[in-house]
């Protein structure tokens, strides 16, 4: 199953493509959508929709996942990354995928254990996960993919559930580390 994940935003928009395959996570793509600081709002949504629907024409993903937004205390920037989410979930919508959103502390708890984790870490265990080399990466980036990655988890402890450890072992040799 290919997953693409989405960071919304209306200056970066981070996007993660990844595969997964009986419990295994691939990393297939990465990157951030740079959108211009104009003044217009308009003009930067549609460039996140057409940037997003040429990602998920070229890759073909089965399956959409997005970062709810982040309420801090400045409502104005919550709007603006809320128009974004609409944005990515229609581009979404128009090509057939259903799309499901995550809260920032679900994606971390999931890709790292503890939801209330920094970028750096969430970063570094995506790098691990996802066998990434590279040195530079943006945290829209490596924040989107954590979002792919939290989505396949969830899709997976929905489909099957292990009765104890050793049968969840049993079942998934791959993500039990060291003996």
């Amino acid at each position: 199953m290919r997953i693409i994940g989405v960071d919304p935003g209306t200056i970066f928009t981070g996007y993660g493509i990844i595969d997964f395959e009986k419990n295994e996570l691939k990393h297939v793509a990465a990157g951030v959508i740079k959108i211009p600081t104009t003044k217009e709002m308009a003009p930067r949504l549609e460039l996140i929709y057409s940037e997003l629907n040429k990602l998920i024409k070229q890759f073909k993903p089965d399956e959409f996942a997005l970062e709810t937004a982040f309420y801090g205390k400045n409502v104005q920037s919550a709007l603006k990354i809320g128009y974004a989410r609409g944005v990515s979930m229609l581009v979404a919508a128009h090509n057939g995928i259903s799309s499901k959103e995550y809260s920032p502390r679900e994606v971390k708890k999931a890709v790292v254990g503890n939801g209330a984790s920094t970028k750096e870490q969430v970063q570094f265990m995506i790098k691990k996960l996802l066998a990434i080399r590279k040195t530079k990466m943006k945290f829209d980036e490596s924040d989107a993919l954590a979002v792919a990655i939290c989505h396949a988890f969830k899709l997976n402890s929905f489909s099957k559930r292990s009765r104890n450890w050793k049968e969840f072992i049993e079942e998934n040799p791959g993500r039990v580390i060291g003996e």
